[in-house]
């Protein structure tokens, strides 16, 4: 059982008071260091039995009790059978209390929640880091070297008519359109080579923003082992701290939203850059083309393709605005709702008057 600093504190005077009492009795009922007895008794005072009676009224266990007020801004009860109940449903009793080892088990995929007994949370981020590790380590590198023998026997067709229009001047228009043929097919193999390539950025850093989550979530699990805090947090001070992303997050102890907060950060901004890359790689295409082939019907597609990866990039900066600003009220309402969780809000209880006592506090 876990003891909070003022219910130990109650406990240790009902310790002292109930050792004084008997120490009292001792004394009255055993004869003094003379080896007499005392033959006389003092009369007992009317006014100090009153007083007595009035005080075991109140009082009848010997222990003061706290004002149901005082409990609640304390945010505990004084029961430590109550303070000590979890108030999160994801708590797992688990022996596994180790921090050295939580955080080095936490470099495999989800081996932090493995250890920590939070076996689905840790079998659903195992499976996302691998599959996002198949696709980014096995999928893409085989779609690029397949892209480029797809794209070498055009290169050797571009690299025969090229040679071709430099020795035959009677033929060299028909040379010139095979080989503007050959190169179109060369520039397509190129265009699917640097989208794949952007996609595969976008998912190597999902996967590392993932792995970083389960690092985050599994210290967080971690944390609410050794104990839950619901004390009140000043709106303030979260408010002040929201503005550095995360750190509103760490300072009402939820690790894991701020592993969730940095993987989203972390992937909408490189994805949002990898786009812009992109953008960059058409944008030459098109003035190259202009300036070989006004007329091609490739600059329709090109043209379709920078308005859908500009797009694509404006959504990832809208979701990085949204992300940050989301952030900052997820704080502050956390900060606010720090001690909801806390049972003193409604305290129900004897009154050792033969009645019950209840006490509700609200914060506003």
């Amino acid at each position: 059982m876990r003891f909070s600093a003022p219910s130990f504190s109650l406990f240790l005077a009902v310790v002292l008071a109930l050792v004084g009492m008997t120490l009292a009795s001792d004394v009255k009922g055993t004869p003094d260091s003379l080896g007499t007895s005392k033959s006389v008794q003092e009369e007992p005072d009317p006014r100090t039995e009153e007083a007595e009676d009035a005080d075991e009224e109140d009082d009848p266990a010997g222990v003061e009790l706290e004002e149901p007020a005082k409990i609640s801004e304390r945010g505990k009860t004084g029961v430590p059978g109550i303070d000590s109940l979890q108030t999160y449903e994801w708590d797992v009793a688990t022996e596994h209390n180790s921090l050295p080892l939580t955080l080095l088990f936490s470099l495999l995929p989800g081996g932090g929640q493995y250890y920590t007994g939070h076996y689905i949370r840790g079998g659903f981020i195992t499976a996302v880091e691998v599959a996002l590790a198949y696709e980014v380590f096995v999928n893409k590198r085989y779609q690029k070297n397949r892209r480029f023998d797809q794209a070498r026997e055009f290169q050797d067709s571009v690299y025969k008519y090229s040679r071709k229009m430099l020795r035959s001047r009677d033929s060299l228009s028909y040379y010139q359109t095979k080989r503007n043929q050959y190169a179109e097919q060369v520039r397509t193999f190129s265009d699917h080579k640097i989208e794949e390539e952007d996609l595969r950025k976008s998912e190597f850093t999902w996967m590392i923003g993932v792995h970083l989550y389960s690092i985050f979530d599994a210290y967080g699990i971690w944390v609410n082992n050794q104990g839950h805090s619901v004390e009140y947090r000043p709106v303030l001070g979260a408010l002040l701290r929201s503005f550095v992303p995360g750190w509103g997050q760490i300072y009402n102890q939820e690790y894991g939203k701020a592993g969730l907060l940095y993987m989203g950060l972390l992937g909408a901004s490189v994805s949002m850059f990898s786009r812009q890359d992109v953008i960059e790689y058409y944008l030459d295409r098109k003035h190259a083309l202009e300036k070989e082939d006004p007329s091609s019907e490739s600059l329709d597609r090109i043209d379709e393709q920078i308005l859908y990866y500009r797009k694509n990039r404006n959504q990832y900066i809208w979701g990085l605005v949204l992300i940050y600003l989301y952030s900052i009220g997820d704080a502050v309402v956390d900060a606010m709702m720090s001690d909801f969780d806390s049972p003193a809000h409604f305290v129900l209880g004897p009154d050792f008057r033969g009645g019950l006592e209840a006490s509700i506090s609200l914060d506003f």
